[in-house]
């Protein structure tokens, strides 16, 4: 379970995001612990894949603030203005931040190994030597060790999108990202990385917040399911009482359409 840090790794304060007219997050706030693990469920456009994205900075926040281990992100007050954060301070809090998308994202002209080290070295300040020793680890890890050489479009989709776990873990990031990892395979792939992803949840502290359609996935490796509609935050708690028994009908009906 979740260490007793009080401190919220991630903490969404009066969050509002707009696209337009169109009101995608409104006034929502949320806690996510030290190695706490939540999913985010619901149906299409309710929000989900927007908050993954404000967090990794890949959309602006129209309001609000979020926090990453108790500092501001993006924005901060500032003599009681709200006021955009120097890229300097946003980069260095972003490096605690790892994200898996739903494409792989690997580039076709590197080798698996390349991919790997690319961000260590260049944003961590790693040695080759260190990156590489550290890539070796997690291609073991992911259950590629023999795939170092290899370049990514020679490999499957499942055995792609394990890469990219790998990628992300090479960063040592607190927090993981994970945006419908599994919606761009073949069915018979899906299990292959679900079961990298318990391991890592099993074997690690890391913080993750998930949006996935896979419940099963759901069900078995998170602290916490929060179901959203219309961007809000529907109903949160435990998966078991979550999936057995939820309060809400907007739940039962979502769940009633997935499972």
């Amino acid at each position: 379970m979740p260490a007793t840090d009080n401190t919220p790794v991630i903490r969404f304060e009066n969050v509002v995001k707009r696209f337009g007219g169109n009101t995608v997050l409104n006034d929502l706030n949320f806690e996510v612990a030290k190695g706490e693990r939540v999913t985010l469920i619901g149906p299409s456009g309710s929000g989900k894949t927007t908050i993954l994205r404000l967090v990794m900075t890949l959309e602006d926040l129209t309001d609000g603030f979020i926090y990453i281990d108790g500092e501001p992100f993006t924005y901060e007050l500032r003599d009681g203005k709200r006021v955009r954060q120097k890229p300097k301070d946003i980069n260095r809090v972003s490096t605690k931040i790892g994200m898996v998308f739903q494409q792989f994202n690997l580039f076709p002209n590197m080798t698996v190994l390349e991919n790997i080290v690319e961000a260590p070295i260049h944003v961590l300040g790693r040695t080759k030597e260190q990156a590489t020793e550290r890539a070796h680890e997690l291609l073991a890890l992911v259950g590629l060790a023999d795939k170092a050489g290899e370049h990514p479009t020679r490999l499957s989709g499942g055995q792609q999108q394990r890469v990219a776990i790998a990628r992300a873990l090479a960063m040592d990031p607190k927090i993981l990202l994970l945006d419908e990892v599994t919606s761009a395979l073949d069915p018979e792939l899906v299990g292959e990385v679900l079961g990298v992803l318990r391991n890592i949840a099993e074997t690690t502290d890391i913080t993750m917040l998930i949006v996935t359609h896979e419940m099963q996935f759901a069900q078995e490796v998170s602290h916490r399911v929060m179901m959203f509609d219309q961007g809000r935050i529907i109903e949160d708690g435990p998966p078991r009482e979550m999936f057995a028994n939820p309060r809400e009908q907007c739940t039962r009906d979502f769940l009633h359409a997935v499972l």
